[in-house]
């Protein structure tokens, strides 16, 4: 079990983690003509697969605020 102290995954605690970066379209004439503006990072537990999406580049504060 994790306690608040511990750090690594919220949900197994492994401390591993996978960064790979996603775009998506927004809404409205975006969607529509499938521009892809939207970028963000995922962090991903490489034990669970647990994941959390990030607006932005910058994948080491990312994966501080994943771990904890």
């Amino acid at each position: 079990m994790v306690s608040d102290s511990d750090q690594g995954c919220p949900k197994c605690g492994h401390t591993e983690t996978e960064v790979d970066d996603i775009a998506t379209s927004g809404t409205g004439l975006s969607k529509l003509f499938d521009v892809q503006n939207r970028r963000f990072r995922v962090v991903s537990c490489a034990n669970c697969g647990y994941s959390e999406l990030y607006r932005g580049d910058s994948s080491n504060n990312m994966i501080d605020l994943f771990l904890g």
